[in-house]
């Protein structure tokens, strides 16, 4: 499986899975008709407990099918703290068996912007995996926060 990354910024379209408790992942490196999926409209769960004053929180989430198991995902965000030292700086999809599908590195902070969105496109879901998790992470604690399982369209 090949796990994306994108850094930088940029506005644009997000997933679901389980992820181990540390944040690890385990296989990371870090044909259907086009859908949209979004948390509001296609059935998202929360996932784990408010970040607070530790973690981000995934807000929102859209899957937007592009076709052949391949989406555009888009993921909103919200972080507590949100300076040039301190913010949330990734976001990812998970699938089965931990296994990271997609990362989206965030190079700077949005301390203007609360929530944010930020997406990723071209990301390859297998035909297998019906549903993803999407997590964030803060740069000085790591993955945890509030999550969201998103069904796959």
């Amino acid at each position: 499986m090949t796990a994306l990354l994108l850094t930088g910024c940029g506005g644009g379209p997000a997933p679901s899975g389980a992820a181990t408790a540390d944040g690890s992942a385990g296989t990371a490196a870090e044909g259907s008709r086009p859908a949209t999926v979004t948390a509001a409209s296609g059935g998202a769960v929360a996932v784990g407990a408010p970040g607070g004053e530790e973690y981000p929180d995934v807000v929102d989430v859209s899957l937007t099918e592009t076709g052949d198991r391949r989406y555009e995902v888009a993921v909103t965000m919200s972080s507590p703290y949100d300076s040039p030292q301190r913010y949330a700086d990734a976001w990812r999809v998970v699938g089965p068996g931990d296994e990271v599908l997609a990362l989206r590195e965030l190079a700077h902070d949005h301390a203007g912007e609360q929530p944010f969105t930020r997406g990723l496109s071209d990301v390859s879901i297998p035909a297998d995996v019906d549903l993803v998790l999407v997590e964030g992470r803060d740069q000085a604690n790591g993955w945890g926060g509030q999550a969201l399982e998103v069904p796959v369209p």
